[in-house]
């Protein structure tokens, strides 16, 4: 995958609360997990299960997020005058892993915004904070350990860019511009949920194979794969596609992803071995893929419907 050099890139939606902003990842992952029921995540509630298996979080760690916070932690600060300073174009996109977050977002908001209104829907895009170890959000403080998450109770996207890394170095993933768009895109997903009202079919905490979390979890993912599609064909402010160059090598990365956070891999690749399907909030492995798959072969936002009655979750 290829960003046009030529392309304008578009800041207005980034928010930068690294302290100081620049380019680049954040600090390292760590500390507690404070993020649960609010906020809907790539990996954010299996890693919650997943350290409190592991003793990772202790008692009062706590499960649901607390309403009603907002600011930042001390000493972090909004700066979003580097990232309109460093990334400007496609060609900074191709070169600084910030500037491509950036050119994601852009592509996901125009091809979410033309999609929504071939329905009559106005698309409200979610802003995008780059944070470091710790923030708060509108679902309640959260650390760099529950991984990008999307809060509803703010409508805005968090994640630590050093994720990435991780994705590659703890979960094996085999990484790539890809494969870090489609966990882009699955947040965007619950954005498109939170704009049509789907996040009220869940019961806060709600887990198991055939849960509503996991029908969430999984429909992100399909709306991911929708974006996948059409990725190389959405212009963006300049006019023209931002996106080139997608290659079966990218979507099997994006799938290779998908499979490294699935439920079933966290609990026996690092959870100690055991599979609990109880416990399941994203859905398996194999799940993932095929809902990605599902969105990436139709292009069809609405044959990701993975509440509808009877549907075979895989």
């Amino acid at each position: 995958m290829r960003f046009d050099e030529n392309a304008r890139l578009d800041t207005s939606q980034i928010d930068d609360l690294r302290g100081g902003g620049g380019r680049g990842g954040g600090g390292g992952l760590g500390g507690r997990v404070a993020v649960g029921g609010g906020g809907l995540g790539v990996v954010g509630l299996i890693l919650y299960f997943l350290l409190t298996q592991l003793g990772g979080v202790g008692a009062g760690g706590g499960y649901a997020l607390p309403g009603g916070l907002s600011g930042l932690p001390e000493g972090q600060t909004t700066d979003t005058s580097q990232a309109a300073q460093n990334c400007r174009s496609g060609a900074d996109a191709n070169s600084e892993l910030d500037c491509e977050v950036v050119a994601v977002v852009n592509s996901l908001d125009g091809y979410w915004s033309d999609a929504l209104a071939r329905s009559g829907i106005t698309y409200q895009p979610p802003r995008t904070n780059f944070f470091s170890g710790s923030v708060r959000t509108g679902c309640g403080s959260a650390s760099s350990a529950v991984g990008p998450f999307y809060c509803p109770g703010d409508n805005e996207i968090y994640i630590d860019l050093s994720f990435y890394q991780e994705l590659e170095t703890r979960f094996g993933a085999q990484g790539g511009p890809f494969a870090r768009a489609y966990v882009m895109a699955h947040e965007f997903g619950h954005h498109i949920q939170a704009l049509l009202g789907t996040n009220s079919r869940v019961r806060p905490g709600e887990t198991g194979p055939t849960s509503g979390s996991v029908r969430l979890e999984l429909q992100a993912d399909c709306y991911a794969g929708v974006w996948a599609a059409h990725a190389e064909s959405t212009p963006t402010a300049s006019g023209q596609p931002l996106i080139s160059d997608i290659t079966q090598d990218d979507i099997a990365a994006a799938l290779d992803t998908a499979a490294r956070i699935g439920d079933d891999y966290i609990q026996s690749e690092l959870g100690g071995g055991r599979v609990d399907e109880s416990q399941f909030s994203h859905g398996s492995s194999a799940q993932r893929e095929r809902w990605f798959t599902t969105g990436y072969e139709t292009g069809d936002p609405a044959r990701c419907d993975t509440f509808a009655r009877g549907v075979d979750l895989g």
